[in-house]
């Protein structure tokens, strides 16, 4: 399966009966859901993962429910909140408002979470070295002289590489980030 397909390709795909496509499905967003899970919405790790593979059930279950392909990752999103929600309500006594149970700041995360997975998808577009010598660099917080040591390259070489593939990055990120960060954009 390759997964340079759209999301509206690898749905379709899915709707084919597609096995493949399925596990480069749940894969593609899996650290999306656990994430709104987890962050959003602070479930416990077990609550999370319950969610989790109800999320993805459902979603096989009902995946004919999608009107529009290309908007499997809102979908998921709805659905994982939905399910969230649920499983604050079963943990409280009370019978809270969605308003009640959904944590502060949850639209924030939520796009801050967007923002994420759309990095990491330019990330991976970008390919060999770009995308590898960022995520080390930003993502596993490497050194310098540590991706020199594993890549046998001079620390000025990475620094050099580093601001090439960010400028690349930028310009694959161009207008696709819902808010631009602190350099101002």
């Amino acid at each position: 399966m390759s997964s340079e397909l759209t999301d509206a390709e690898l749905v379709a795909r899915c709707r084919a009966g597609d096995e493949s496509a399925w596990r480069e499905l749940v894969e593609r967003f899996s650290r999306y859901v656990y994430a709104i899970a987890v962050q959003g919405f602070r479930l416990s790790e077990h609550d999370a993962e319950d969610v989790f593979q109800e999320v993805f059930a459902r979603t096989y279950q009902r995946l004919e429910d999608l009107r529009d392909d290309k908007a499997i990752k809102s979908w998921l999103a709805q659905l994982t909140r939905n399910l969230c929600l649920d499983r604050l309500r079963e943990s409280s006594r009370t019978q809270p408002t969605d308003e009640e149970l959904a944590p502060p700041g949850f639209d924030d995360t939520l796009a801050q979470l967007d923002d994420a997975m759309t990095v990491r998808e330019a990330l991976k577009e970008l390919g060999e070295p770009c995308g590898d010598l960022l995520d080390r660099f930003f993502a596993r917080d490497e050194s310098y002289k540590k991706i020199g040591e594993e890549l046998d390259l001079p620390a000025g070489t990475i620094a050099s590489r580093l601001s090439r593939c960010l400028v690349k990055l930028r310009e694959r990120l161009e207008g696709r980030i819902s808010r631009s960060g602190p350099s101002g954009g």
